[in-house]
């Protein structure tokens, strides 16, 4: 009974239009001081030792990064090295969008940053080599959503502070299924471009090729220092992120000079003002979680599950539909704060892989910022062609049949997520 009225006042308070970090705090309030003999005491203390992790440093760091490579011409100088390798097959140039957003995502570890990045430099691009606009809209407001799986992903550190999982596993984990990912929308973007006879450009000469790599290398090499430095050791994922910062603002400002210094203090600002919404969404989060383990909703979901004897596979079905569902009214960081904690436990005790359920919640994440009605990615390709949320919806639609048919495999076929940390790591 308690966890249908703590989820049902939190459903009322969304339906009001009230930000998600303040229902979730509201909420918890009301319950404590109504319903519940908890000390109040003890939630202070929960609370100051949840947001107290010293993963949680990862994020602004991340999120600074990404918006240091943004606007220092990172993006401009991968676009014309894809360009440069792939422009010459059918539909050449939107191809080269998709491996942009997958190498772009592969530096910023954000979805809507990543469909900025790509989009606002490569859409307007396509309508002048003959491409509709829908169609370019569907390939980069799809391949965007890359940002969030191909590492580093701030979606999939927000999921290891929420489970204390390892950062370092699931980033090495979104390595295969990211670039398959990437594939896949290529071959659809290919296909597609080559039944209806769009353009392609003139093969680049392989000095073409090498001159644009020597261009975009420096933005590439983050790629280097964040996976490589993990998997060797010499420093932790959270530190990663501090280096990737670092390292983001001397290439945008010394090295590319397509940023100056009078316009860091613009982007120190702008990368503080998400962070901070992001880091309340999770202190309110961080209370959520506690209500809900206080209450022991946790263990009755996993003893109704077990009751059901759904398995491993009904489970899986169960989960896929509750977060699909969910990332069609919330953005990601919501969704996995506050399903996590419910899901994790139930996950544990059917023996499911802590990492799998990382990549499988964060698939899903990716559908769910490409659909109507709170899909991130397509307002932001929507503000970027001017094209109506219904137009850019419609655009996106045969990637996001393709991406889920992947949710399946993704689901079903751990192995794709579990094989290379595994070997890394074991």
């Amino acid at each position: 009974m308690s966890g249908i009225i703590i989820f049902g006042l939190l459903t009322v308070l969304m339906l009001t239009g009230m930000p998600i970090s303040i229902a979730l705090g509201l909420t918890v309030l009301t319950f404590l001081f109504t319903m519940t003999q908890v000390p109040i005491e003890a939630v202070a203390m929960k609370l100051f030792t949840g947001i107290e992790k010293f993963e949680i440093m990862a994020v602004p760091f991340f999120i600074l990064a990404g918006n240091f490579l943004t606007h220092g011409g990172v993006a401009r100088r991968m676009i014309n090295f894809a360009t440069a390798m792939v422009g010459h097959w059918h539909g050449g140039l939107a191809i080269a969008g998709v491996v942009a957003c997958a190498l772009f995502a592969a530096v910023s570890g954000s979805s809507p940053a990543t469909v900025v990045a790509i989009g606002s430099i490569l859409l307007p691009a396509m309508v002048d080599q003959g491409y509709p606009m829908k169609f370019g809209v569907g390939v980069i407001g799809t391949s965007g959503s890359l940002g969030i799986l191909i590492p580093p992903s701030i979606v999939m550190v927000i999921y290891a502070v929420a489970t204390n999982a390892s950062i370092g596993r699931l980033f090495i984990a979104g390595i295969i299924p990211g670039l398959f990912l990437a594939l896949l929308l290529m071959g659809v973007t290919g296909l597609v471009a080559k039944t209806r006879n769009y353009p392609s450009l003139p093969k680049a000469s392989w000095g073409t090729r090498l001159r644009t790599f020597r261009e975009s290398i420096w933005g590439l090499l983050l790629i280097v220092v964040v996976i490589g430095g993990i998997y060797s050791g010499v420093f932790t994922a959270t530190e990663a992120a501090a280096m990737s910062a670092v390292y983001a603002f001397f290439v945008s400002v010394f090295v590319y000079r397509d940023m100056r210094l009078k316009d860091v203090p613009k982007t120190l600002l702008a990368a503080a003002n998400m962070s901070a919404m992001i880091l309340y969404i999770i202190t309110n989060a961080v209370l959520f979680s506690f209500l809900l383990t206080s209450e022991q909703i946790p263990q009755h979901l996993s003893e109704w599950i077990t009751n059901l004897g759904l398995g491993k596979v009904g489970f899986l079905v169960m989960v896929n539909i509750l977060l699909l569902a969910a990332g069609n009214f919330m953005e990601p960081s919501s969704i996995l704060l506050i399903t996590a904690p419910l899901l994790f436990p139930m996950a544990m005790h059917l023996n499911i892989d802590p990492i799998h359920l990382g990549v499988l919640m964060t698939v899903n994440m990716e559908i769910g910022m490409i659909t109507p009605p709170v899909g991130l990615n397509l307002y932001v390709a929507s503000g970027i062609s001017h094209l109506g949320l219904t137009e850019t919806t419609k655009a996106c639609a045969p990637w996001i049949l393709v991406m889920f048919l992947y949710l399946v495999l993704i689901t079903y076929v751990p192995s794709v997520s579990l094989w290379l940390p595994n070997l890394l790591f074991n």
